[in-house]
């Protein structure tokens, strides 16, 4: 039988209500090896660092999300899974690993998956990471179903922050979250970063350090492009792409990935300022022409459109305009 302490304020759900919260929430999950009138479970959604996260917890023995879950959900994020009190096991991508408090399982919510747990106590977070946002980040596409053990100084760090992120009441976090972020998904490529990638050698990290600069100098002009980058750095374009190649990623993708963050810093500046930037302004200054390109681009990245980016802040600037401005703006 599950505890109130164990749940932390959240409310017990029964088997039914279970399902159709976390399906607003993370998909399609059906509970296993339980009567429906014995299943107790609950589902708290919270906020880590910026990052949409939940504390859920059941005491059916499986839980399971099928190919047919997956194909009629549509999800295309990854789940950070950690394991915050008992032991549990899952599997995905044919891996089979399980879960000690302290432990980190990396989850593709675009893929099957299942969870089983024989102890009432179990509990886990799960933070949700847009995929492209998550890919272009750390330069690599990570594999779902694998596990990293709570003893590394990367796996320690990332549990203490996102277990100690709950308890941090009233502290003002709106302008560090997209720092705490970086740091989240930094720590969880140290923790999965390939091992068998190819060695580079230092001549070629200093080209591509240069390469990179050309693009940070540029990337605000909207003709600035792959081509751009080789002229400037006086290499061939080829060769700029097999630098990108070699680290997982493209040379279009990081152009498009820095102005994203330079957006998402001017409209975070634009809320807390009460600024009344046009939302077009601000993407014609990152480098897009266009602000339809401008805005599916920023969702697939961040999850949600542009005028919602600041969230966070928007609680602390009520004015009226702001709503019917993003309203005409967003695609």
């Amino acid at each position: 039988m599950l505890h109130s302490d164990v749940v932390r304020g959240a409310p017990l759900l029964d088997f039914e209500a279970w399902k159709a919260l976390l399906r607003t929430i993370c998909g399609r999950y059906s509970p296993e090896g339980i009567e429906p009138d014995a299943f107790l479970g609950w589902v708290r959604p919270m906020n880590i660092c910026g990052i949409a996260a939940v504390d859920i917890g059941w005491n059916a023995h499986r839980v399971e999300r099928t190919h047919r879950d997956t194909r009629l959900d549509g999800i295309e994020h990854y789940y950070a899974l950690f394991q915050l009190s008992g032991k549990s096991a899952m599997t995905q991508n044919d891996r089979a690993v399980v879960l000690a408090v302290g432990d980190v399982a990396l989850v593709d919510a675009a893929r099957p998956v299942t969870y089983f747990s024989t102890e009432t106590s179990a509990r886990w977070l799960s933070l949700r990471l847009p995929r492209q946002s998550l890919v272009s980040h750390l330069g690599f596409e990570p594999q779902g179903g694998s596990c990293r053990r709570s003893g590394t100084p990367a796996g320690r760090l990332l549990f203490d922050l996102v277990r100690n992120a709950d308890t941090d009441k009233g502290l003002p976090l709106s302008s560090a979250e997209p720092y705490m972020q970086l740091a989240v998904y930094d720590l969880l490529g140290a923790l999965f970063a390939p091992s068998d990638r190819r060695p580079i050698s230092r001549s070629t990290d200093k080209l591509f350090a240069r390469v990179c600069g050309v693009i940070k100098d540029g990337f605000s002009d909207p003709d600035f492009g792959p081509f751009e980058v080789a002229a400037e750095a006086g290499i061939s374009l080829r060769y700029v792409q097999k630098l990108f190649t070699e680290r997982g990623s493209t040379c279009s993708e990081f152009i498009y990935s820095l102005r994203l963050d330079r957006a998402a810093h001017l409209l975070r500046r634009r809320a807390l300022l009460r600024a009344y930037q046009p939302l077009s302004e601000i993407a014609y200054g990152c480098g897009f022409r266009d602000y339809a390109h401008f805005a599916r681009k920023f969702r697939d990245r961040f999850g949600y459109p542009p005028g919602a980016h600041a969230g966070a802040c928007r609680r602390n600037v009520p004015r009226a305009g702001y709503r019917a401005e993003t309203r005409n703006l967003e695609p």
